[in-house]
């Protein structure tokens, strides 16, 4: 089976720093859970991009920190992750973390979602939560 691609995009002027780390993470998060890299896009952009995206496709009028489209095929992961740097920046404030934490952890949301996790539920998002604190520790810069 041919490898997919994971790409970081922006609609915005964010910059991805060490994206090469965050690919590896990415693909060592999923492989965690027993599936298949497919083409994955992560697109940075702002409050209104992603409010934009939120009324037109979701018909909700609120601003949002993430939206995803699965693609998924099976076990191979395929789809878009549209992320507002805005909110992130935000909520990093409003959770006293640094940005780059509260990034990481808005980019996995994203693909615990394309395998399968939901966030609707209190029980779901307990299970959610505890999946994101446990991928998290799977990132590590290359020196």
């Amino acid at each position: 089976m041919e490898k997919g691609e994971i790409n970081f995009f922006s609609e915005n002027d964010f910059v991805l720093q060490k994206e090469n780390d965050f690919r590896n993470w990415v693909d060592q998060v999923i492989e965690s859970e027993n599936k298949y890299v497919g083409d994955i896009n992560f697109i940075f952009c702002d409050d209104e991009y992603l409010h934009d995206i939120n009324v037109k496709y979701l018909s909700h009028d609120t601003y949002t920190d993430i939206i995803s489209f699965d693609n998924s095929i099976g076990n191979t992961l395929h789809g878009d992750i549209f992320i507002s740097t805005d909110r992130v920046e935000e909520n990093s404030s409003n959770f006293n973390v640094d940005f780059m934490e509260e990034l990481k952890r808005v980019v996995i949301h994203g693909v615990l979602h394309f395998c399968g996790y939901k966030d609707k539920s209190e029980r779901d998002q307990e299970l959610m939560r505890r999946k994101e604190e446990e991928k998290m520790k799977l990132f590590h810069v290359e020196q």
